[in-house]
């Protein structure tokens, strides 16, 4: 990159800190349930290790397998974790044993084709909604023990949103409601 350019993003995002995700990108964090081929993912705000080790914790139980590649960001102080961690080293292996990260890149290529392939110009702002859409299309997808087809999948999906309501005002961020309003539940009107 330029280094015209670097100051200019840099300018517009904030100094960029260790552990920030690269100017201009947003971070995106998942998890496999190997047992039920089930996916959780989710934006987070930067890469840190405390951010992406909370983001473990809330998803894992005690006892649990965790297999990760070798980055810094998953290396867990000695007492510090309360399930089996193991990791592979991509610079020498892929696959060793049961310990891979196959299944959750599988998800990332699925996730990153359709926001590249089906809608092109994500906004950071809706980032999530793309998530949840394509983690919702991994854990319901047609598998042999499940065998789906678009119809099931679209009456399962009805069956999950009624009676929930979600205005327009609510998914542009134009309203104090909406989840992203920097004055979300802090009780301010908006000024316009």
């Amino acid at each position: 990159m330029h280094a015209s350019r670097r100051v200019k993003l840099q300018a517009i995002r904030g100094q960029q800190r260790r552990g920030d995700v690269g100017v201009g990108k947003t971070a995106v964090a998942g998890i496999l349930d190997r047992e039920t081929r089930r996916v959780r993912a989710t934006v987070v705000p930067n890469v840190r290790r405390d951010t992406l080790q909370a983001a473990i914790l809330n998803c894992i139980a005690p006892g649990s397998k965790l297999y990760t590649d070798d980055s810094s960001t998953y290396k867990w102080g000695a007492g510090e974790s309360e399930f089996i961690h193991e990791v592979v080293n991509h610079a020498r292996e892929y696959v060793r044993g049961a310990v891979h990260t196959q299944g959750i890149e599988n998800f990332w290529s699925l996730l990153k084709r359709t926001l590249r392939g089906t809608y092109v110009a994500v906004e950071p702002f809706h980032l999530d909604r793309y998530v949840d859409e394509q983690a919702f299309r991994f854990n319901n997808r047609a598998t042999r023990d499940n065998p789906l087809n678009d119809s099931d999948r679209f009456a399962y999906l009805m069956s999950q949103v009624g009676g929930k309501r979600l205005t327009y005002a609510q998914l542009t961020g134009k309203d104090t409601d909406s989840l992203h309003h920097s004055t979300a539940g802090t009780g301010q009107e908006e000024p316009f």
